[in-house]
């Protein structure tokens, strides 16, 4: 028993700090080695300087639902970690981790659907007038497809584990 809960608060530790780094790094998309977008910033590498230069993306609808619905992941499961820290403490022997096990698979829903958006509207959320096939998805995206999985994956043991002396 110790090990699955200590397998699942691993997990889920994991996974909290993988929406994180994919919420607020800058590599969604890359243009080449010298261009960078993501939710919040475009940034040019300035050879002279050897620095990133940002500027703020520019605010279309599609970006902001991807923005929101990435904030909302981290904060669902941000509030599932505390609820099942405060439920492994307060919650009666034999009981469920029902509150846990959701929020965690709502933010694995959330993060479903901004990932969906980001593929399939990314021309509009970069809008950039350069042909699409001259840049790729960066790290930060695929560890948001990552994080679905791992996310339901730890919202269903969350539902099914249950709380023992």
């Amino acid at each position: 028993m110790v090990f699955l809960l200590m397998s699942v608060t691993v997990l889920h530790l994991i996974t909290l700090a993988m929406l994180l780094i994919a919420t607020m790094e800058k590599s969604w998309w890359i243009w080449g080695d010298s261009e960078i977008s993501d939710l919040w910033y475009n940034c040019f590498h300035d050879n002279a300087t050897n620095t990133w230069l940002c500027a703020a993306t520019n605010e279309n609808d599609w970006l902001q639902s991807v923005q929101a619905l990435m904030v909302l992941s981290v904060v669902f499961s941000s509030i599932s970690f505390l609820a099942f820290v405060g439920q492994l403490f307060a919650m009666p022997t034999g009981g469920l981790f029902y509150f846990t096990g959701l929020c965690q698979t709502f933010a694995g829903f959330t993060v479903f659907a901004a990932s969906l958006i980001f593929t399939f509207h990314r021309k509009e959320i970069l809008g950039d007038s350069r042909d699409l096939s001259t840049g790729r998805f960066g790290y930060c995206f695929i560890l948001a497809w990552l994080c679905v999985p791992l996310l339901f994956v730890s919202g269903v043991l969350y539902i099914h584990l249950r709380k023992k002396q």
